[in-house]
């Protein structure tokens, strides 16, 4: 019997990212691979292989300290409302979610949690509407 060969960094990053969210990894790869089929490689393949899927810590911890971070950032709203989505799917609550975003206000700032806040109303939203059978 032949031993399959293991999975590429790509695919493990494709893995990753589909056990955060089962629709992103099409429309995400085929975005990137348009512009150039090194891009999923070298930044996926980076956060998701290489860092996301490291021992140490499991990845609902990690996904909690993402939206942590990407709520003190600010800058980057879509990647927030992604990474909640993200966080819910492999098991933080909604109090869970509400309480990062309220402890980073301590840390970031009151606009910085207005934006969280927000970012997680949408959130939430989407992840209740892909949950409702169709």
């Amino acid at each position: 019997m032949t031993k399959s060969p293991p999975p590429t960094r790509r695919e493990r990053a494709l893995e990753i990212l589909g056990k955060l969210d089962a629709r992103a990894p099409g429309p995400i790869s085929e975005s990137l691979d348009a512009i150039s089929p090194d891009l999923l490689e070298i930044v996926f393949g980076f956060a998701f292989a290489d860092v996301l899927d490291r021992p140490g810590l499991d990845l609902k911890t990690r996904e909690m300290l993402t939206v942590a971070a990407l709520t003190a950032m600010g800058t980057a709203p879509s990647q927030l409302e992604f990474h909640i989505r993200a966080a819910l799917q492999v098991g933080v609550s909604r109090e869970e979610i509400v309480e990062i975003i309220l402890q980073m206000t301590a840390y970031a700032g009151v606009p910085a949690f207005m934006n969280g806040i927000a970012a997680a109303k949408k959130a939430f939203v989407d992840h209740d509407q892909s949950e409702t059978p169709t």
